[in-house]
């Protein structure tokens, strides 16, 4: 809702640089919020599996002891929590909605 209003608000400008960078970040922001809710190693493990993820693998990735945002920009979120996942989840792109509104 929020981006929505404030894509609205600037939708006079040209915005599609800026908008991509926001939105990439505003994805990493979102990955590492769900890597930090996901507290113990084997809720992680639990969670990676659910995605799609073998269980040697899950295994590895949920015990690494790198931090949160760099977990969220690495190979294990992106490949598991692929954008498709987030809008899925509910969580628009803001470059997606600012392409639909300037057509």
């Amino acid at each position: 809702m929020f981006i929505s209003g404030w894509v609205n608000y600037y939708k006079i400008a040209d915005m599609k640089k800026y908008l991509k960078e926001v939105d990439s970040w505003i994805r990493r922001r979102i990955r590492m919020i769900y890597w930090k809710r996901w507290k113990l190693v084997r809720t992680k493990y639990r969670n990676i599996q659910k995605l799609g993820i073998n269980k040697s693998k899950a295994w590895e990735w949920a015990n690494t002891r790198k931090s949160y945002w760099h977990i969220a920009n690495s190979f294990i979120l992106s490949r598991t929590l692929t954008n498709e996942v987030l809008k899925i989840y509910g969580f628009i792109s803001t470059l997606d909605y600012y392409n639909s509104i300037n057509l």
